[in-house]
């Protein structure tokens, strides 16, 4: 057959796309993992149920993925461990969040664990900060309680972080808001969101600074009133009806990222795989569904671009901590 330019094209494109695929040919996971480094019912956990369900919906995935928990540290008992035991593990993630990115800023993973002890693979979507209180609490708006706070120094917060922390910091940033030392409000630790969420429902707390997507089904189900989200401007959908705290006259706001990281000396193959993954996920309408309906927005990026991200929001977390006194 004579060769013509068309040919050519046609045989340079398939040459192409097999180079491009050969990354994704050459590895294929074996009981491919999601650790959330935290109890059930949490941020990370609807992180790798994001993940686990989207891949299983979409078919890019053969084999099903099982979910394990790691709780500690927000994260850091999770980057402790793939980076101490499992440093070439090719077949789990790890969920991460912008609570981990604060910690890992403030070196609470541990002084020798930095952005350069993972493998940064890609976000699955972006949540917002909440100011959440029981359904039956005597606080209708931000406002209210603002005045509250100031009126009672026995009011409790509560959230899945220590002091410090990114809920820390949604509270903190009220108090500063209102004149008030951060150092001074009444705050209990919890190990996730999920406990936390329980602890406001028992009545233990009484505001939870928390993310919108995580209490999705406590707000269906009336148990749970969110006074603001930590939003620029009002969400969409299921949400559209929760005024932010900036219209409120509160200079507040929170985007939490949610993406995943794989262990620091995991192979190159092993990588481009799951890059590739994510970046053929976000092309699907079940990924899109999926995020959806566990109420996360767009955040799509993998590879290169999701650890720019990555870098610039530690970067951000390590001066936004100078100026709470958090670091030197």
């Amino acid at each position: 057959m004579k060769s013509t330019p068309l040919v050519h094209a046609v045989l340079g494109a398939g040459l192409l796309a097999m180079a491009a695929g050969s990354a994704h040919a050459d590895f294929t996971p074996k009981k491919p993992e999601c650790i959330a480094p935290a109890k059930p019912g949490g941020g990370f956990d609807l992180t790798c149920r994001i993940l686990t369900s989207s891949l299983d919906k979409s078919g890019l995935l053969q084999e099903p993925m099982r979910v394990t928990f790691m709780p500690g540290g927000v994260g850091a008992v999770a980057y402790t461990h793939m980076n101490s035991n499992r440093r070439t593990d090719d077949n789990a993630v790890v969920a991460f969040s912008s609570g981990s990115s604060l910690n890992l800023a403030l070196s609470k993973f541990g002084k020798d664990l930095d952005v350069d002890d993972a493998r940064w693979i890609g976000a699955v979507g972006t949540d917002y900060g909440a100011i959440i209180v029981k359904a039956d609490a005597p606080w209708n708006t931000l406002q209210e309680l603002a005045e509250e706070i100031k009126s009672n120094p026995t009011l409790v917060f509560g959230a899945g972080g220590t002091v410090g922390s990114q809920d820390w910091m949604k509270a903190a940033f009220l108090y500063k808001s209102l004149g008030l030392d951060p150092r001074t409000m009444r705050y209990v630790a919890y190990e996730g969101g999920g406990d936390a969420l329980a602890a406001v429902l028992g009545n233990h707390i009484q505001v939870y600074p928390g993310d919108v997507s995580e209490i999705k089904g406590q707000l269906d189900a009336g148990i749970v009133r969110v006074l603001a989200v930590l939003s620029p401007e009002r969400l969409e959908g299921d949400f559209a009806g929760i005024p932010t705290a900036q219209e409120q006259g509160f200079d507040m706001e929170w985007p939490i990222m949610r993406g995943f990281y794989m262990a620091p000396d995991a192979s190159d193959d092993a990588y481009n795989y799951w890059v590739e993954q994510f970046n053929d996920l976000y092309q699907t309408d079940a990924f899109t569904q999926v995020r959806n309906n566990q109420g996360l927005f767009p955040l799509s990026m993998a590879g290169d671009e999701f650890e720019a991200y990555i870098r610039a929001e530690i970067d951000k977390f390590q001066n936004l901590s100078r100026e709470m006194g958090l670091l030197r």
